[in-house]
């Protein structure tokens, strides 16, 4: 292990927690248009919510997808209001994620 941190091959550690572990019941993926060369703030901003688990760019009509988590719908519906507010963001469209029938990776909900 300490020869594969030293060579870079590990960047890192995480711990994984069973479903019903963790607070966050409410998923959702937020599709983000950004207007002209914001996106890096755009980004920086999101990283500052800790609903945010995944931030990913992307080409075609949207240029973020963002992964959230809240735990009610009250509060999902907050963070998206407050996303909304960043400066930058011209559009969106969010989708509730329902259940997760096959997943490649740990999840931590």
């Amino acid at each position: 292990m300490e020869r594969l941190e030293r060579s870079g091959q590990i960047i890192g550690y995480t711990v994984v927690l069973r479903a019903d572990a963790v607070d966050q019941r409410i998923r959702g993926i937020m599709l983000i248009e950004i207007e002209g060369h914001a996106a890096d703030r755009v980004v920086r901003s999101l990283g500052g919510f800790p609903e945010v688990s995944d931030i990913h760019t992307t080409n075609g009509r949207w240029d973020l997808v963002v992964e959230l988590g809240t735990a009610s719908l009250t509060d999902f519906d907050a963070v998206l209001r407050r996303i909304r507010l960043i400066p930058g963001i011209t559009g969106s469209e969010t989708s509730l994620l329902l259940a997760t029938p096959r997943t490649t990776r740990a999840r931590l909900a």
